[in-house]
């Protein structure tokens, strides 16, 4: 089996995939909070309680890959890899094989949750499309339809939006993000979530359309993360959802960078 995780500054990612099979399948996945001061006996046993708990032995494990946004926990999860499943991971970082030519100004930038998403879109739906992932920011990734990966945009997440109006307005009290019933809020709970929402929509769309206009030619948007159910209904654009991105494209990395790595404690 396949471990692939991705970490990102709010959520972790986990996915374990089977590639004993022509097709490989995705045995189970789970989300988790991002923790920065996790040890590494902390994770180990987080990892295989999880596996245990979906009747899954931890020895399965043969190979793991792993993306990750936040630094200081990249050199905690590679000990944790060597010391609890004798193997030393694949990190998606410079130097990596891709299959995507990289079209911006400095390819070493791009986040490899970006690029794992740009892999697994283009691999998946073809191209042009667009990538939108709902996470602590929101980010815009375009694919050209030769493949290509063209650029793209960050904007702050909608969850990230939402915390520092009401960190800086002493009289607004949190409120649930969702949908509201009509945009004209009659309270002041409805007049927040219609602010966050359907101006998070207006963001979203209005990045989208001068997308479009540079492209010159009409995507497929594809969305993903936690906001991605709750954004796609009311877009003008997006027409896919797909939370399994990020973990299928660490999946197509990994096999288009497939070497032999033996269990045994790495050195």
């Amino acid at each position: 089996m396949l471990l692939a995780l991705d970490v990102g500054n709010t959520n972790t990612k986990l996915g374990l995939y089977r590639l004993d099979s022509v097709e490989p399948s995705l045995a189970a996945h789970w989300r988790l909070t991002t923790h920065r001061a996790q040890t590494v006996d902390e994770y180990g046993a987080l990892f295989i309680n999880l596996f245990q708990m979906k009747g899954i032995d931890p020895a399965q494990v043969k190979h793991i890959i792993i993306s990750s946004v936040v630094p200081p926990v990249e050199s905690t999860l590679r000990q944790m890899c060597e010391t609890y499943f004798h193997i030393e991971p694949l990190f998606v970082e410079p130097g990596i094989k891709t299959g995507m030519q990289v079209l911006v100004d400095n390819p070493t930038e791009l986040g490899a949750d970006r690029l794992a998403d740009s892999i697994a879109a283009y691999e998946r739906y073809g191209g042009p499309c667009i990538v939108v992932d709902f996470g602590t920011a929101t980010k815009f990734e375009v694919i050209s339809e030769r493949g290509e990966y063209l650029g793209g945009v960050i904007a702050p997440g909608l969850g990230l939006s939402a915390e520092a109006l009401f960190s800086r307005a002493a009289r607004l009290s949190r409120v649930d993000i969702k949908r509201p019933d009509k945009v004209i809020g009659t309270n002041t709970i409805g007049h927040l979530q219609s602010g966050l929402y359907f101006g998070y929509i207006g963001l979203v769309d209005g990045i989208l359309d001068r997308i479009v206009a540079e492209l010159g030619s009409k995507p497929r948007v594809i969305a993903s993360g936690i906001m991605a159910h709750l954004i796609a209904a009311d877009s003008r654009y997006i027409s896919e959802i797909d939370d399994m991105l990020t973990l299928d494209g660490l999946r197509i990395l990994f096999e288009r960078n497939r070497t032999a790595r033996p269990r045994g404690r790495a050195t």
